[in-house]
């Protein structure tokens, strides 16, 4: 690479991602660069990649990326230039150890006024837009308006790549207020819902039984905290989950696959009067019996939008050893092999999360 160069993943299309050398980014005032340790493939990343319409929009309508982008918003990294608003401001200093939230809060809608940041108007995240690069680079810039924090030197490369993810999973299990005679079934045991498993599990509701299909992911799931993890392609789950509820259902179902079938089962299995928390982000719309949601069991549903006042929480859990997280991350590719590092992200061979970085 040239001097002020640096090799980073640009996005042009869906699958025409390419991996290039670029400038490094110059920090403004109230600016810091810094040198990317790693980012993490968030399902997100690989369904923007597909060509997802929550992202592409369909027919170039409702569009939500700006290309061409460089992706990625699960990062960390080391300060190398700051700007001395943000120095002053601040107190960061060049060498630390920082990451940003993935949303940059544009701070004057009515959201942002209003104190909820993460439902921004404009909802700018790192990764998707020309004007907001995100950490499949060597250098990132984070802008003035973003929400920086401090990472203890004493966490793993690993750990640090899973802070964004685990924060949105901890969001996930505050939103169904788990109780300690809730029985929580969790629907998915990819990235995120092994990181809703880790942080339900410190809550110490009565059970938390793990749904996937991947017999590896289970494992993972029962290493973090599941008290009973189930196969639906081998087993009935939906009367598993009766058999231990004496019959009624789950109190929580937590949905972190993506698929619309997991919806669906997820208003079988939960009881009257149950809570329905909804995670993912779908590449297909969702059919069902929304009835269910009313005169059939007057369920309360309660979405789930990135991670607001979670990451210094999940930073402590991993500093003090309290949040498990050993063996979610599974595989390590540079930049230049960021498309098999997309393949690993689909789930096969038993990856779970896959981390970019270097070259």
């Amino acid at each position: 690479m040239g001097k002020d160069m640096m090799g980073a993943v640009v996005a042009y299309a869906p699958g025409d991602y390419r991996f290039e050398r670029v400038g490094i980014p110059e920090p403004g005032e109230s600016d810091i660069l810094i040198k990317v340790e790693a980012c993490g493939i968030c399902a997100g990343d690989l369904k923007c990649y597909q060509g997802g319409k929550r992202f592409w929009g369909i027919d170039g309508k409702d569009k939500y990326v700006e290309e061409p982008f460089i992706p990625g918003h699960e990062f960390s990294g080391r300060i190398v230039a700051i700007g001395r608003a943000r120095e002053k401001a601040t107190g960061f200093r060049i060498g630390d150890r920082v990451i940003a939230e993935q949303i940059v809060p544009c701070g004057s809608c009515r959201f942002c006024r209003e104190g909820n940041y993460w439902m921004c108007d404009p909802h700018d995240v790192f990764g998707f837009k020309s004007r907001l690069p995100g950490g499949f680079a060597e250098y990132a810039i984070l802008p003035g308006r973003a929400l920086v924090h401090r990472v203890p030197d004493s966490l793993t490369v690993e750990e640090a790549a899973l802070i964004e993810p685990y924060s949105c999973s901890l969001h996930a299990v505050k939103r169904a207020k788990l109780g300690s005679d809730d029985v929580v079934v969790i629907s998915g045991a990819g990235p995120l819902g092994l990181g809703m498993v880790a942080s339900a599990s410190k809550l110490g509701p009565r059970k938390i039984i793990v749904l996937d299909y991947k017999a590896d992911r289970l494992a993972h799931a029962k290493r973090l905290g599941a008290d009973l993890v189930v196969n639906p392609g081998e087993d009935d789950a939906e009367a598993i989950v009766r058999g231990q509820t004496g019959g009624y259902g789950c109190d929580v179902y937590i949905e972190a696959t993506g698929h619309p079938q997991s919806v669906v089962q997820g208003f079988r299995m939960i009881r009257k009067l149950g809570r329905f928390v909804e995670f993912s982000v779908f590449n297909d719309d969702v059919t069902c019996d929304f009835s269910v949601i009313g005169d059939g069991k007057e369920l309360d549903i309660f979405g789930v939008s990135l991670s607001p006042d979670c990451y210094e929480e999940v930073i402590s859990g991993f500093e003090t050893g309290s949040l498990a997280s050993a063996g979610v991350v599974t595989n390590r590719f540079p930049l230049s092999e960021f498309e098999a590092g997309f393949e690993a992200a689909k789930g096969a061979g038993g990856s779970v999360k896959v981390i970019l970085s270097g070259v």
